[in-house]
């Protein structure tokens, strides 16, 4: 019988006694020396979701932007997204079982399932560059065959490459071709096509220098750059031929710390932008003239593609519902500007990709981004259709037409299943491009407010509730009155506290009209909660 076999091989990636992990936003993430049995583990839970859904999944084997020891494991759904919270769970329970309790667990998630054990199985396994890697996808694949699924392994592939993979697939080839080079046809032809009718770009105007992270998103680029055909002109550094994967590097340590990555040659005025571990962050920055860093975020980027978007939408004519999905976390200064100047519809959601996602999709047209660089843009069936018809139309107008066709185009360059950072930069490229744009002048359509983002060490998180996307405090009594009546003391002033999703600690976040403000207001709320918790 096929569980007979899942217990013989289960033995061979053992489980530390005692160990527990949580599935959260970002799948499983630790040590990689703790993560042989987990591997092992979603390999199982992915074959099931494979008969389940009667589709492939995808098992993703990274840590992101964690440093070079860690590692961990990500599941893809049918279309591309991230799986279902249900089955986070039964993840969390797989991961936590005991060696003699692994079998129970197992048929536990099939009854409740009602799942076909007869069915067909396939699940698609990618891996980045860390050293563990290949080990750990090995596990993985050893769990799809102890349950009789069969396993396709894409090697070294970007975060959002497999999910692009998982996606075609399943639309049986609708999305795209279920190969590396597939996506970069579709990418870079996209790409060209936005470009063409940009005249007169010099090679300054086409240089971009990349940070690599020392990881997968470096290899990819330097694949993609034949492609190109000189359209992009790229210096890529921080290439993993001797760094270390995100250290002192990538788009979390530019985000986290506001400074240059090392080893990355800048001039003032040239654009430099960096990729997380696994590629599916971006942010951009440069230097002035006067040696100043400037930060362009996923706020930043945001602002950029709905501006294009809004643009190309009134240019074609359509009337298509388009909005925006921030965190908490986006810059009150990127807020208003979508909402006052763009007319942009703002939605704001909780901490964590797969909310932003889910809102997206309520719309026509649906921008989102957290500040990380984590974002996409997504189009409902419906509104690829009215662009298709419309590109299509003999009958209208040469300008109508020409928007259409650039939102067709547009719709190719992005990879809606995910945060891509290749996909984001060629989009980011191509817009700037088009709208004649330096760096500098996309960095001054609005001006950030200084914000401070504190952890606060406390003995137990979860007294803190939140409501309003985790913009208001309503337990403990009296904590959100605290804020306000601080918030009050700071023009343009805006703060919120939030318990943290892994660490007994409390994440605080305050903006306000001037530096001293931000300084003065986040202090206030660090005394509070010293004095307090």
């Amino acid at each position: 019988m096929v569980l007979d076999e899942v217990l013989k091989q289960s033995g061979l990636h053992p489980k530390p006694a005692g160990l527990v992990l949580q599935y959260g936003t970002a799948g499983f993430r630790t040590n990689a020396k703790k993560l042989d049995h987990i591997m092992f583990r979603m390999g199982l839970l992915a074959t099931l979701r494979s008969r389940k859904t009667k589709a492939t999944i995808g098992v993703m084997v990274t840590a992101s932007h964690n440093p070079e020891e860690d590692n961990g494991v990500k599941l893809i759904d049918p279309m591309g997204e991230m799986v279902t919270p249900t089955w986070e769970g039964y993840a969390t329970q797989l991961a936590n079982a005991e060696q003699e309790d692994l079998l129970t667990a197992l048929k536990d998630v099939i009854e409740k399932e009602a799942i076909d054990m007869s069915q067909e199985a396939d699940v698609f396994v990618g891996k980045d560059t860390r050293s563990s890697s290949a080990s750990l996808s090995q596990a993985v694949m050893d769990g799809v065959s102890a349950l009789g699924g069969h396993s396709k392994d894409y090697g070294l592939v970007t975060t959002p490459q497999l999910h692009y993979m998982v996606c075609c697939q399943n639309t049986k080839g609708k999305y795209g071709d279920a190969t590396v080079e597939g996506y970069y046809s579709k990418l870079y032809q996209a790409f060209i096509q936005l470009t063409k009718s940009v005249l007169n770009r010099t090679d300054d105007q086409k240089h971009l220098s990349v940070d690599g992270a020392n990881g997968i998103g470096a290899l990819k680029v330097r694949e993609m750059e034949a492609h190109l055909k000189k359209e992009l002109q790229i210096s890529l550094f921080n290439d993993g031929s001797k760094g270390k994967l995100n250290h002192q590097c990538g788009a979390d340590f530019v985000k986290v710390q506001q400074k240059p990555p090392t080893g990355v040659e800048m001039n003032p005025g040239e654009r430099c932008c960096s990729f997380d571990g696994d590629a599916d962050r971006i942010v951009y920055y440069f230097i002035d003239s006067e040696g100043q860093f400037h930060l362009l975020d996923g706020d930043k980027i945001a602002t950029l593609i709905s501006t294009f978007l809004k643009e190309l939408l009134t240019q074609a004519g359509v009337d298509l519902k388009m909005g925006a999905v921030q965190t908490a976390y986006a810059n009150g200064s990127s807020t208003r500007y979508l909402e006052d100047t763009m007319q942009v519809i703002v939605r704001c959601t909780k901490t964590g990709v797969k909310h932003l996602h889910h809102a997206a999709q309520e719309f026509d047209i649906g921008v989102y981004f957290e500040a990380n660089g984590h974002g996409t843009v997504l189009f409902s069936k419906a509104a690829e259709e009215i662009i298709q018809h419309l590109a299509e139309d003999a009958n209208i107008n040469d300008e109508r037409k020409r928007a259409a066709r650039m939102l067709q185009n547009t719709i190719n360059v992005i990879n809606q299943t995910v945060g891509d950072a290749i996909a984001d930069m060629l989009l980011i490229e191509a817009i700037l491009a088009i709208k004649g744009m330096t760096i500098q002048q996309w960095d001054s359509i609005y001006s950030d407010l200084p914000n401070r983002q504190l952890k606060v060490k406390v003995a137990d998180r979860r007294v803190i509730d939140t409501a309003d996307a985790e913009r208001r405090a309503v337990s403990p009594a009296g904590l959100q009155d605290a804020i306000d009546s601080l918030v009050k003391k700071y023009r343009k002033a805006r703060s919120f506290v939030r318990p943290s999703g892994t660490e007994d600690v409390v994440r605080v976040y305050a903006e306000a009209e001037t530096a001293a403000g931000v300084w003065q207001l986040s202090g206030g709320l660090f005394i509070h909660f010293s004095g307090d918790f």
